[in-house]
């Protein structure tokens, strides 16, 4: 799963939103690191709504009709399965960092690195 679905299915775990608050929240949440564009936003809450992992409900906010997403229960089991995963991205990073940072001739002495 691409690090842009992933931050989109981690704000939409949190709470229901329609796609330009998903993109300020993700925005916010990867301290800027990540800004998804609305050509980017909307095509992924449209594969994820298609793929049953969010609904999308219409509001009307400030006169204005907007589609509300929020993730279903395959939704948050996508999101923990993706967690998992990032997370064993992470100890390999982690690991490889050790690596980098160790004394000559101590490369390759992290056993466990990118099982």
């Amino acid at each position: 799963m691409s690090l842009s679905k992933f931050f989109i299915l981690c704000v939409l775990h949190q709470r229901p939103m329609h796609g330009y608050d998903v993109a300020r929240e993700v925005e916010a949440t990867t301290n800027g690191c990540c800004s998804p564009t609305e050509g980017t936003i909307y095509p992924v809450l449209r594969e994820f709504e298609e793929g049953g992992y969010v609904t999308a409900a219409s509001e009307v906010v400030s006169g204005r009709e907007r589609k509300v997403y929020t993730l279903t229960d395959k939704g948050r089991a996508a999101f923990k399965v993706a967690v998992d995963a990032w997370m064993d991205v992470t100890r390999c990073l982690v690991d490889a960092e050790k690596m980098i940072a160790g004394a000559p001739g101590e490369v390759g002495s992290t056993p466990g690195c990118c099982p």
